[in-house]
């Protein structure tokens, strides 16, 4: 990878590499979401995707989520105009909106462990999903994940 890479090239111009070095490891996008269908608003819930490990904040079957999980998110320079459903602390949506990345990502820390030490991630609140739940009693109002 190119050293500052996000600091000096635009996500167009990133490598396949850097292009997945760029998430931080929140999993905040592993979360269920609600979408009010009559203003576009995104709620965020505590449920998490069920291939997420919880402890490592990062996909158990990462090469297969689409096939195993059809509305999983896959983040591609192509849906750079879906970005704003995204949290607002998300690296990619930063970097979109030309905004530089905060001292607890990884890549400038140098620390994986910053972005959970910095109580960014969901590792501290998410539930694996089991199926069944009712999203609604687990939103995530007032959690700083409302979009």
């Amino acid at each position: 990878m190119r050293d500052h890479f996000w600091e000096h090239y635009p996500l167009a111009e990133l490598t396949s590499e850097e292009w997945e070095a760029i998430c931080d490891g929140c999993a905040r996008c592993c979360l269920q979401k609600l979408e009010d269908e009559d203003s576009g608003e995104v709620f965020y819930t505590s449920i998490a995707c069920s291939l997420l490990d919880l402890e490592q904040c990062s996909c158990s079957d990462y090469p297969n989520r689409n096939i195993n999980v059809p509305n999983c998110v896959h983040l591609t320079l192509e849906k750079t105009a879906e970005f704003h459903w995204l949290p607002l602390t998300c690296s990619y949506r930063l970097l979109h909106e030309g905004k530089p990345l905060p001292g607890w990502h990884p890549l400038v820390s140098g620390n994986r462990e910053s972005i959970h030490d910095a109580g960014i991630s969901i590792r501290s609140f998410a539930m694996l999903e089991q199926g069944g739940e009712d999203l609604e009693e687990y939103l995530m109002l007032g959690s700083g994940l409302r979009i």
